[in-house]
């Protein structure tokens, strides 16, 4: 094949190693390989890598082991607000949404956002009328909001902070952030990122999830980007696009740059959280200065890989 696909996902960055986690961790691999499959499937009869990261965020969206479409976590308000955006490398086309309710698959929401063209980011009370005229699924509150999420947001107020899903101060549960990033067979690159947030974030809190460049990025020249962990930290080094300049500017590959962003994140701002990344070559990377990352790839058309770690 002379231009094989790649395909890379993730399910969130934080601490994992104290879990006791024998039954979930191969619920976690179960997942990740079964969704890569599916991916692959739509890669090698030529679907655009914009299509195949939507769909692939669909399906994380839709398992509840993870914070993004109906395993999202709990705003102070003990309400969902959930974020998500997706990038296209061809011609940096993008679209985003924020701090949207009921959604039943946000991802798909900003897909529509990028197709329309007018706008990149809409938020909100707009972002939901938005949905409805463009007849986008909608699901009620008894879809996201669990006695596992309401339990955890409890825990959340008594310790007076916000937490990401993976942190000790539940251990029992592994849940993350989640995104994709793919190079189709004609060589274009795409990028997905989706989440419920922080549990016990401040209503209204918009990570870096919807932004272009900190959360998300894709450049067919350099590579494509989906990050998790502490959104303010990857707002404030605008850390997507600065492992695309890494590409860029210093001539890294996907693993080189991934790793010079997270350096670069604990040095300016001591930042938690990991980020996944294929570049112009189809070449698969990771990178966190957390403990933990969930993530899965096929890179070059070749096996599937699953790590925690």
């Amino acid at each position: 094949m002379p231009n094989p696909y790649s395909l890379m996902i993730h399910g969130g960055a934080g601490a994992l190693e104290d879990l006791k986690y024998e039954a979930t961790e191969v619920e976690f691999k179960q997942s990740i390989t079964a969704i890569l499959e599916q991916g692959r499937a739509r890669l090698e009869r030529g679907d655009s890598a914009l299509d195949v990261v939507e769909y692939c965020v669909t399906l994380l969206e839709d398992d509840k082991l993870y914070n993004a479409g109906c395993g999202s976590v709990l705003n102070a308000d003990g309400k969902v607000e959930m974020d998500a955006a997706l990038m296209n490398g061809s011609d940096l086309r993008a679209g985003a949404v924020a701090c949207v309710p009921n959604i039943k698959n946000p991802i798909s929401l900003a897909r529509r956002v990028l197709d329309r063209g007018e706008h990149v980011l809409l938020a909100s009370d707009g972002a939901l009328e938005f949905a409805k005229f463009c007849g986008v699924e909608l699901s009620p509150d008894e879809y996201f909001i669990t006695e596992a999420r309401i339990k955890q947001l409890a825990e959340a107020q008594v310790a007076g902070r916000m937490t990401l899903d993976h942190e000790r101060i539940k251990p029992s549960q592994k849940l993350g952030t989640v995104g994709a990033v793919a190079r189709d067979i004609r060589g274009n690159l795409a990028a997905a990122t989706s989440t419920g947030g922080l549990v016990n974030k401040r209503w209204g809190r918009i990570g870096d999830t919807p932004i272009v460049g900190a959360g998300v990025f894709a450049d067919n020249d350099t590579c494509a980007v989906s990050a998790t962990g502490y959104g303010e930290q990857f707002l404030r080094t605008v850390f997507a696009k600065t492992i695309s300049d890494f590409v860029q500017f210093r001539g890294m590959d996907a693993q080189a740059a991934a790793q010079a962003g997270i350096d670069y994140l604990v040095a300016k701002v001591n930042g938690e959280g990991g980020a996944i990344a294929i570049d112009a070559a189809g070449r698969c990377a990771a990178a966190q200065s957390t403990s933990g990352l969930i993530r899965g790839w096929i890179e070059l058309g070749g096996e599937t890989h699953c790590q925690l770690g």
